[in-house]
């Protein structure tokens, strides 16, 4: 299981798809689950893998969620009901699930969330050297061509414009429409201050264009000025809000058998009584339910 979620995880990484990969780190029997057990959950709250039985896994699915929203990674201990001789950890989220039958589970959840993209445009040394200190510093790369109309720069958190004069106009174009919030172009300031004039841009727009480009550390070779872009960008995207992934809203109810929280999913137990939608944790509680009602 844990080559093939690690799998998984490198292929939504490789995609830029966010999700929170789920290891349990600790577990007491009776639970289904073992140490070393990985599951990935998605943005709309489906989970791949196995970190517990179904009553675990609302537990799980509302902490990764949020753990996507806040981007901060969490050690999640599920415990059944009543006293349990299960170490303490500090700083734990903790959770009382009746649901289980016993046992308690501990699982490490972190999430991975896409690192910025900075777009750059040409084949120049500078743009090569942008590209080589992006990646030095965990960035994704994506590269531009000069004659083409791609949408290369949706989704970047940054666009470097250093083809010398090549596609810069459609380019910078494209890059305020797709809403970047640092476009640099690589030019003299005389001649910078020419491109924009070209573009007829107003100041709002004007102002969010870069030129010349860079932090001012007096840069004359490639690798110098792809650090003065870069230690901009930097700055600019720290300072940025934090892109919150597009998290679905899951909507939960309260099981009437054990009296649990659960996670209204296609695949959530549940039954009609009297044209009413009933949920449960588990085929279990669904049961005893059916029983009770008569059905």
């Amino acid at each position: 299981m844990a080559s093939v979620i690690g799998d998984r995880a490198r292929d939504l990484s490789d995609r830029r798809v966010p999700f929170v990969q789920a290891t349990v780190v600790r577990a007491q029997v009776p639970t289904s689950a073992r140490a070393g057990d990985e599951a990935i959950v998605l943005t709309d709250g489906s989970i791949e893998g196995f970190v517990g039985g179904q009553c675990a896994e609302n537990q799980v699915r509302e902490a990764a969620l949020g753990a996507l929203t806040d981007g901060q990674a969490l050690l999640l201990r599920v415990l059944p009901e009543g006293d349990v001789d299960f170490p303490d950890t500090p700083g734990a989220q903790v959770v009382v699930n009746p649901c289980l039958s016993g046992g308690a589970l501990e699982i490490f959840l972190r999430p991975v969330l896409p690192p910025p993209l900075i777009a750059v445009l040409g084949t120049t040394p500078v743009a090569d050297a942008v590209v080589a200190v992006s990646e030095l510093l965990g960035y994704a790369t994506v590269r531009g061509h000069e004659n083409t109309s791609e949408q290369w720069t949706l989704g970047a958190g940054a666009v470097v414009v250093a083809s010398h004069g090549r596609g810069e106009n459609a380019a910078i174009r494209q890059a305020l429409d797709a809403g970047v919030g640092y476009v640099a172009l690589v030019a003299s300031g005389r001649r910078g201050a020419a491109v924009l004039d070209e573009l007829d841009l107003g100041e709002p727009e004007r102002s969010r264009v870069r030129t010349p480009a860079g932090l001012d550390i007096g840069a004359r070779t490639p690798p110098e000025i792809a650090l003065s872009i870069m230690a901009e960008v930097v700055s600019v995207l720290n300072a940025a809000p934090a892109v919150i992934p597009s998290v679905v809203e899951i909507e939960s109810a309260v099981d009437p058998v054990c009296g649990m929280s659960v996670t209204i999913l296609p695949s959530t137990p549940h039954l009609v009584v009297e044209g009413t939608d009933v949920w449960f944790c588990g085929d279990h509680c669904r049961a005893t339910y059916a029983a009770k009602v008569g059905q």
